[in-house]
This record gives structure tokens, C-alpha cells and sequence, in this order.
């Protein structure tokens, strides 16, 4: 039971680490980022300041998901 789990923290880890560096290349640098990515200019009428928030809080999330997770595997790894 204790490798299954394990294995299922590895895997939560690998899909977590993965979402945020996804959302760490989407976000805005100097230029507009998520927001010019889909038209510039003509996207600040649908919300992309939103768009933007919305993927602070995403990456923020898989970010704590993957400390949890490598914090979870450093007791599992103990034997």
C-alpha cells in the first residue's frame, strides 16, 4: 500500500510540476503575455486582466500541490 502511494504522490508531483511551469511561460514579462497571446489590444474589452489573475492563482496552486507533494515523498522515501 505504501508504494502505491507513493507512486501516486510521484505522479501528482511530475502533473504539478508540469502545470506550473506551463503557467509560469504564460504569463505576461515586459509585454502583455497571456493577453497578446490571443489578439493584443483587442482583448483588454474580454477580461484578459482576468485571464491573468485567473493564472496567478493556477500557478500559485500547483506550486503549493508540488511543495506538498515533494514534502510528502521526503517521509515516504524514509524507510
Amino acid at each position: 500500500m505504501r508504494d502505491f502511494i507513493m507512486y501516486v504522490t510521484v505522479i501528482v508531483n511530475i502533473l504539478s510540476l508540469a502545470g506550473m511551469v506551463a503557467g509560469v511561460l504564460m504569463h505576461s514579462g515586459r509585454g502583455g503575455g497571456l493577453s497578446d497571446m490571443f489578439g493584443g489590444a483587442g482583448t483588454t474589452a474580454l477580461g484578459s486582466t482576468a485571464a491573468e489573475r485567473n493564472l496567478t492563482r493556477i500557478t500559485t496552486v500547483m506550486g503549493i500541490v508540488w511543495i506538498g507533494t515533494v514534502v510528502a515523498l521526503s517521509f515516504l522515501l524514509v524507510r
